[in-house]
């Protein structure tokens, strides 16, 4: 059965206020579509950068200790003659050595593994 085809079913102009909100309309979702294809292109170009920038592994940083696998590194610490160490901390290249001096005063020493030598020393005091 064929269906009959009938004058009001076929599209009729809209009427000038209805063409006005239906631009507008088309307009609003072109707009709205450009800045979501913006903001996507964005993200996805950040996350090009960082995988470009992202630091190789296996590959020390700059001023980073590096010693050959299984290798063990090994140095002197040179404290003051008397000084027995109470404790030590260890943060990146840095070791944090906590001594007590010969004549009873303590002192902290800041060691530099990767330059191999004392980068401070601070004494401890009490007022």
């Amino acid at each position: 059965m064929a269906r009959p085809v009938a004058e009001d079913e076929e599209e009729k102009p809209l009427d000038p206020a209805a063409e006005n909100v239906r631009r507008k309309l088309v307009r609003f979702m072109i707009v709205n579509l450009s800045l979501l294809f913006l903001a996507l292109m964005v993200v996805i170009g950040a996350l090009v950068y960082k995988a470009r920038n992202a630091p190789v592994a296996g590959v020390a940083p700059a001023g980073e200790i590096q010693a050959p696998a299984g290798a063990l590194l090994s140095g002197d610490i040179v404290l003051p003659v008397g000084a027995k160490v109470v404790s030590q901390s260890l943060s990146g290249n840095r070791i944090s050595i906590d001594a007590e001096l010969a004549d009873g005063s303590r002192a902290i020493f800041v060691y530099d593994i990767a330059e191999r030598r004392v980068v401070g020393q601070f004494a401890i005091r009490t007022k």
